[in-house]
């Protein structure tokens, strides 16, 4: 690793605590004094350091030992491989067929295929490694889709010895998820296909009653080889509608579309080669186990459905519960681009030189605080995704029946703003790469187009931040912050480098919106349902924004309290403070308003955010080799080596 510009290497090692002054051997020198050692032996105590400190940002955001390897080491040995570089005009049929020769390529590395469609953490991962390759995006929605949605799903149901899932382990035949119809999306519930019970047969009818209920975007064509589903269906028994519930449903085999399965290829998507499709099924039959029962539905042999919950609604959502896991997996996809994106840039960075101050001189772009400044802030920002993830994660993983909902609600407002955040970051690091990031081979390209599919997989970002805005003003109310002061800090005071003390007043911003928002109900009760929310609504999503920033802080500043390399915990601290400082960007008026900021604090918050750009911009390479991206990986993107500057030496072509 090449010694970072502006640190000398010193045998001193910090003793101070986080939040005060730096290790002394952290010390930012000005850009004119950045010199090289002095010695080799200073040289390769800095590059140590630097090693042993991106080493510990490594741990920090992947966890050692066993459960890294188990969890990350697999799938990022298996994103190194040569198979996984751009390859240069091909085809968009190429592309889709290739999506599902990576999808068998996983599958032959997964010795309990089982277990991995039932570990949320090890499927999250895949995704989270699978996102950052050209192409990447295809992979990640039929792996999602096979593992999580379809495999997940039969698992998640009563077994039946009349499935054989080795087909489906085994690749012999690939599944897919049928839920979103075309005149249904977030409104799902509504579904209009139909599974009409039939007593002659003691099996069931599949049916698309007219075009709007052709199930819609699922890769249901005979790419990839034969293809099951599982169908969200209306289950009518005698006439009477039961709810919408889960039926395996085969549609190919090696020869093409069975009977009565009617599938019409939609357009090419970039950034996700996948066989996108509408689908529809003409009085289709099914054989009595196609049905997926649980606690939720099970049929008994005299056609009388019994059901732990007597709404249909919660019948349809116990069905479908699959998607929470899905959406760890986009919010780890979205990570995984928003990393890769960062890395690349920072390296691109560092290698592009622009003229210098002086006649003759360059200097890396990197150099400037117009460049160098944004990348931080996405740096800040991409680290604390990683740690919300990684913490929503474990909660999801350690959830009881009796906080399901809560754990259910934290997963989604993470999701939303874990994929807003990595939408953000993609466009920026694009940016900063000018033109040459607009080439597929540079991957930065590639990252936007799917990460926008995160954003509307799985539930629509703003519905199901809608949904929990709802959730957090009318559910039970949460302690306020015992940490915030009762008044305004003292002018001067400089609490403004206190993490807990940042943290608060996000707290207390997130109370703000959340009071607001509680008025404007109580306000408007004489109006209709709709009328009221809508005046009670931009500040309920307000409230959300802080709350799901605010968890991304406490996931964060639970990072710094678990570095032991001195050098890591204070570049931690500093990067947490700028994330913190941005995020309380755009409440500093309220906080004000409410004495909660001084007139003081208010003025001194852009002087404090240019002192930790200047703190960080040093050590932005160490920054981003934490985050283990695998050379073999950057060997294949040019701009994060250099090679990329030089366009006659790399084929663009076909990007």
């Amino acid at each position: 690793m090449a010694t970072e510009p502006g640190i000398r290497a010193t045998p001193e090692r910090a003793r101070r605590t986080v939040g005060g002054n730096p290790p002394h051997d952290l010390r930012v020198l000005t850009t004119s004094s950045v010199a090289e050692p002095d010695t080799a032996d200073a040289a390769d105590t800095a590059d140590a350091a630097d090693t042993a400190t991106a080493r510990e940002l490594a741990r920090l955001l992947f966890g050692h030992g066993g459960e890294r390897e188990r969890v990350h080491g697999r799938w990022r040995r298996l994103i190194s491989r040569p198979t996984f570089r751009h390859h240069a005009d091909r085809s968009p049929a190429e592309q889709v067929a290739e999506s599902y020769e990576r999808l068998r390529l996983v599958n032959s590395t997964v010795d309990d295929v089982e277990g991995l469609a039932t570990d949320p953490a090890l499927l999250a991962s895949l995704h989270e490694w699978a996102a950052i390759v050209n192409g990447g995006g295809g992979l990640c929605t039929v792996a999602s889709i096979h593992y999580n949605l379809f495999l997940g799903s039969l698992l998640d149901h009563d077994p039946d010895v009349r499935r054989d899932l080795s087909e489906f382990t085994t690749m012999r035949r690939i599944g897919t998820f049928l839920c979103t119809e075309l005149d249904h999306g977030n409104d799902s519930v509504s579904l209009e296909t139909t599974a009409e019970f039939d007593r002659e047969s003691g099996g069931f009818v599949l049916h698309t009653p007219h075009p709007g209920a052709r199930k819609f975007m699922p890769n249901t064509s005979t790419v990839g080889g034969p293809k099951s589903a599982v169908v969200a269906a209306r289950l009518l028994v005698d006439g009477q509608d039961e709810g919408v519930f889960l039926f395996l449903t085969p549609l190919s085999d090696e020869r093409g579309l069975l009977p009565g399965v009617e599938v019409r290829e939609l357009p090419f998507r970039s950034g996700a080669p996948v066989d996108h499709c509408l689908t529809a099924f003409h009085h289709v039959r099914l054989p009595r186990e196609a049905l997926l029962e649980a606690d939720h539905g099970r049929l008994g042999r005299d056609a009388i459905l019994t059901s732990a919950f007597g709404s249909r609604r919660k019948r349809f959502l116990h069905s479908i519960g699959r998607v929470t896991v899905g959406k760890l997996c986009m919010s780890g996809a979205a990570v995984g681009a928003s990393r890769a994106a960062v890395g690349i840039a920072v390296r691109y960075g560092q290698h592009r030189h622009t003229s210098g101050p002086r006649a003759g001189q360059r200097i890396p772009v990197n150099a400037h605080r117009t460049h160098h400044g944004r990348l931080l802030r996405s740096t800040a920002t991409a680290y604390a995704m990683t740690f919300l993830h990684r913490s929503t994660l474990s909660e999801w993983a350690r959830h009881t029946a009796e906080n399901q909902a809560d754990a259910e609600r934290q997963v989604a407002v993470a999701k939303a703003w874990i994929t807003w955040q990595a939408r953000a970051i993609a466009a920026e690091c694009r940016e900063r790469c000018g033109a040459q990031g607009l080439f597929a081979v540079n991957a930065l390209s590639e990252y936007a187009p799917y990460i926008e599919g995160t954003i509307t997989a799985e539930g629509d970002n703003l519905l199901i931040w809608t949904k929990a805005a709802a959730e957090l003003l009318l559910g039970p109310q949460e302690n306020a912050p015992t940490t915030a002061p009762s008044t305004a800090p003292e002018a001067g005071h400089d609490d403004l480098t206190d993490l807990v003390f940042l943290r608060t007043l996000l707290a207390r911003a997130k109370a703000i919106w959340q009071s607001r928002a509680k008025t404007a109900l109580r306000l408007n009760r004489a109006d209709g349902s709709v009328a009221r929310w809508n005046k009670a609504s931009s500040a309920a999503l307000e409230m959300v924004s802080a709350h799901a920033a605010l968890r991304a802080a406490d996931a964060f500043l639970a990072a710094v309290e678990r570095a032991v390399d001195p050098r890591a915990r204070y570049l931690l601290h500093r990067l947490c403070t700028l994330f913190l400082l941005d995020q309380l960007g755009a409440h500093t008026g309220d906080l004000l308003a409410e004495d909660h900021l001084s007139a003081d604090h208010v003025r001194r918050l852009p002087l404090l955010a240019d002192s930790l750009l200047d703190d960080l911009a040093p050590h932005m390479t160490t920054l981003v080799e934490g985050f283990d991206l695998p050379e073999q990986f950057l060997d294949g993107v040019p701009l994060a080596n250099g090679a990329g500057i030089d366009l006659a030496d790399h084929a663009y072509a076909g990007g």
